[in-house]
């Protein structure tokens, strides 16, 4: 948690063109690449500090637009496009060496009063309770991807019906659903509490790509990389309780695949909902590489 707090606490530069400068820091990742729910994370966090503090935000869309880097500092730029009497819109990029890694607007709106309803929460799923974590699915692994996510991620994921890390089980079906929370006390402060839930949207919002084919993390030569991401905040939540997220794939084509994702407190309240294109590349099986 340490790690993931210190990532969301960016610094002011000071600096001015017609746009807020801001600048934080890189997690570790045993790839070298910087976690795409990270820079999310980050970039709303700056688009968050320049929005009057009765503005929450409620929508973004980002795109991926190049792997970062661990070893450098992020540099965010945030252009005030617009604020009216209810909502305010923010562009940020997210910058390393000069380039853009990633792309983002935002929307934030005034408290009001509406119409409401929302999809209900499945009801016939386990409780996280009873089902294994990371570190007891991963832990005697010797393999540096396989300790970063038992021992070193911000937030623990319980899949259902099991994780797809080293294979696959059960029915090949494009849906799964995870409970996640974070492992430590986050600041009651419902701005951290969304950015870190963006934060932990990525970890897993592709899963069900893998698991409708019957691919896990582990396959050789497998290539897996987030296009862009898009979120809606419907209500408020605490990430360090018990959040259910229903995930699924509508279709997958062209290298790459669509998924949906919805995430609900305990209780059955709809907190978020998540749409993400990625990147999927399958290594062709053995026979057909041999018979090329």
């Amino acid at each position: 948690m340490d790690g993931l707090l210190s990532t969301l606490h960016l610094t002011d530069t000071g600096a001015r063109t017609t746009e807020d400068i801001f600048t934080g820091p890189s997690q570790w990742m045993p790839l070298g690449r910087v976690f795409g729910g990270q820079v999310l994370a980050q970039s709303l966090t700056a688009a968050m500090q320049t929005v009057p503090d009765d503005r929450t935000i409620h929508s973004m869309h980002g795109y991926f637009l190049r792997p970062g880097d661990v070893a450098h500092p992020i540099t965010f730029s945030v252009d005030r496009l617009h604020d009216g009497r209810s909502f305010s819109t923010r562009r940020t990029h997210a910058f390393q060496n000069g380039e853009p890694i990633l792309s983002l607007i935002a929307s934030f709106q005034t408290e009001d009063e509406g119409v409401e309803h929302q999809v209900d929460m499945p009801t016939d799923l386990p409780d996280p309770e009873s089902l294994p974590s990371t570190a007891d699915v991963l832990g005697a692994v010797d393999h540096d991807i396989a300790r970063y996510w038992s021992n070193e991620r911000a937030f623990d994921m319980r899949h259902i019906p099991s994780p797809v890390y080293l294979t696959v089980e059960g029915e090949r079906v494009p849906r799964q659903a995870v409970w996640m929370k974070a492992f430590g006390r986050l600041p009651d402060d419902p701005k951290q509490h969304r950015a870190a839930l963006a934060y932990a949207s990525d970890y897993s919002i592709l899963e069900p790509i893998l698991r409708a084919h019957g691919v896990a993390w582990a396959t050789p030569g497998l290539k897996v990389a987030s296009l862009d991401h898009a979120m809606w905040w419907h209500r408020d939540a605490r990430v360090d309780e018990w959040l259910l997220y229903t995930q699924e794939s509508p279709s997958a084509s062209g290298g790459r695949g669509l998924s949906l994702g919805r995430i609900y407190t305990r209780e059955g309240v709809l907190v978020a909902s998540v749409a993400q294109e990625g990147m999927v590349r399958v290594p062709a099986p053995d026979h057909v590489r041999s018979s090329e």
